[in-house]
Order: structure tokens, then C-alpha cells, then sequence
């Protein structure tokens, strides 16, 4: 399983049911904020990324929140755990996910004739 840290609910039921048709599971983590900013905290810069063993998938959603506009849902899906496998290398893990999420994008996008990224 890879976890997914989000604070929206659309998004993280949206990303369940890509997990499940793809394959890719995926687990829902909370996003705590008061716990962990402080370890995103630096003595030379103004935020640094530099996760530990000890909460480091949270800190790295905290890291991606701190550049995403607050009305933008995101979330981070942290594959570091299942994308390798010991005895074989690369498993590929979260690339269908991925994959079928923008393609679902697009094709809404389509269908509502938005432009991407404006």
C-alpha cells in the first residue's frame, strides 16, 4: 500500500477508486499539520525537505502543501515503500494510478471544455 496524504475528501475518494481499479492500493494518512511543521523547519533556508525515518511521508506532504494555492486540492501519495521489492528492483508500483488519474482528467476536462492549467 501507498499512502496518500490530502486533506480533501473528494480527491482521496477519487484516488480510492483509481487504486481499486488499477491495482496500486492505497491507504489514507492524515496530513497532521501541529505535529510536524517544526521539521520542516531550517537553520540556512526558509523550509527544507529533509524527512526522517519518523514521520517523513507527513513531513513531505507538508513540504508540497507549503507551494500548492490553498483552494487547490493536491495530495501527496508516498509510493517510497511498495515501488521496490528486494530481490527484483523496480515493481512500477503507482504508475497506473497516476496514469488513470490524469487520464480521467483529461477526458473531464474534455467533456467540460476547460482548458488545462489556466
Amino acid at each position: 500500500y501507498a499512502g496518500v496524504f490530502t486533506q480533501n475528501n473528494d480527491l482521496a475518494d477519487e484516488i480510492e477508486s483509481i487504486s481499486k481499479v488499477t491495482g496500486d492500493k492505497t491507504w489514507r494518512m492524515p496530513l497532521v499539520e501541529n505535529e510536524y511543521n517544526s521539521k520542516l523547519r531550517s537553520k540556512v533556508a526558509d523550509i527544507k525537505n529533509c524527512g526522517t525515518r519518523y514521520g517523513g511521508a507527513i513531513t513531505a506532504g507538508l513540504f508540497l502543501k507549503k507551494f500548492v494555492k490553498k483552494k487547490r486540492p493536491f495530495a501527496h501519495i508516498d509510493i517510497a515503500g511498495p515501488v521496490w521489492k528486494e530481490n527484483t528492483g523496480a515493481t512500477g508500483f503507482g504508475a497506473k494510478l497516476v496514469t488513470e488519474w490524469v487520464c480521467r482528467k483529461g477526458r473531464k476536462d474534455e467533456i467540460l471544455g476547460i482548458v488545462v492549467g489556466a
